[in-house]
């Protein structure tokens, strides 16, 4: 790795709890998932990465920052803890996180950047690498920045480049997770304001708008409780928060269901992603 990455952190899946038996149907297979931010992987695409890892695939995520932007020097660690957790709930391999700055990918060394995620490929090998869509979840220029260097990083690769994803978010599907929240609140009688935050962002709308049409739905079923427990994981993330007032019952409804789209870059056969949705 660069000067800007920190040491590679690996989380086992072997010692997780309650993780029922079931057939290595993904044995031998591999993925990696690159983001800008803590809480990112699991809010996007907590329940692919989840599925693919109970079903033996190998999961990897790449974080390029510790999600300190204007918080101080404690949260860097805080939340570097966080998704140590998150990772280890979704049954990742692999946790490599970056040290760059938070809220400057746009204005980072994009060839540096553009290199370790280079590196990260051609280390782990993966088939699968899944990044941000062009719309950056909601517009967000840290995640534009990552979907802008994870593209060219691939396109590099040329004949050695893994099939590449984006993921985006259902339009409203975060606006149903605030309406959900805002409705437990009127039904529990409780006095002030709803929360109406998702993971800091006060416009639940933004998520998805003007996102591409899919190519890929994946319905994670039971393992959306999975991504909510990772979610819950990002605890500094979760002030006054309408993902607070979601069960596990409540996951499969309201975050289940994740959008993907293949790249024009990247390896172009059939990949074992594909297996696990259907193609709108």
């Amino acid at each position: 790795m660069s000067t800007h990455s920190s040491a590679a952190h690996a989380v086992a899946r072997g010692d997780r709890p309650d993780v029922p038996e079931q057939p290595d149907h993904l044995g031998g297979r591999s993925l990696l998932a690159v983001f800008a931010h803590p809480d990112d992987e699991s809010l996007a695409c907590g329940g692919l990465l989840a599925w693919c890892a109970e079903r033996g695939a190998q999961v990897s995520v790449l974080c390029a920052t510790q999600g300190e932007a204007g918080q101080g020097t404690d949260l860097h660690d805080i939340r570097a803890q966080e998704l140590r957790a998150a990772s280890h709930v979704l049954g990742v391999t692999n946790l490599l996180l970056l040290d760059y700055q938070d809220g400057m990918l746009p204005w980072v060394d994009a060839e540096q950047l553009e290199a370790d995620i280079c590196d990260a490929i051609r280390r782990l090998r993966p088939e699968v690498v899944i990044t941000f869509g062009e719309d950056g979840l909601y517009w967000h220029p840290d995640h534009i920045a990552i979907h802008e260097r994870t593209t060219a990083a691939v396109a590099s690769l040329r004949d050695d480049a893994p099939a590449l994803y984006y993921v985006t978010m259902p339009p409203g599907a975060m606006r149903a997770v605030a309406d959900h929240a805002m409705n437990v609140f009127e039904r529990q009688g409780k006095n002030g304001e709803p929360p109406r935050l998702i993971l800091g962002i006060a416009d639940a709308n933004a998520f998805g708008t003007l996102a591409a049409d899919p190519t890929l739905v994946v319905d994670t079923g039971d393992l959306a409780a999975r991504k909510l427990a990772a979610i819950r994981c990002h605890r500094t993330q979760l002030v006054d928060d309408a993902l607070n007032l979601l069960t596990d019952s409540d996951a499969p409804r309201l975050l289940g269901t994740e959008h993907y789209r293949r790249a024009a870059v990247g390896s172009r056969g059939e990949s074992f992603i594909d297996r696990l949705g259907h193609h709108p």
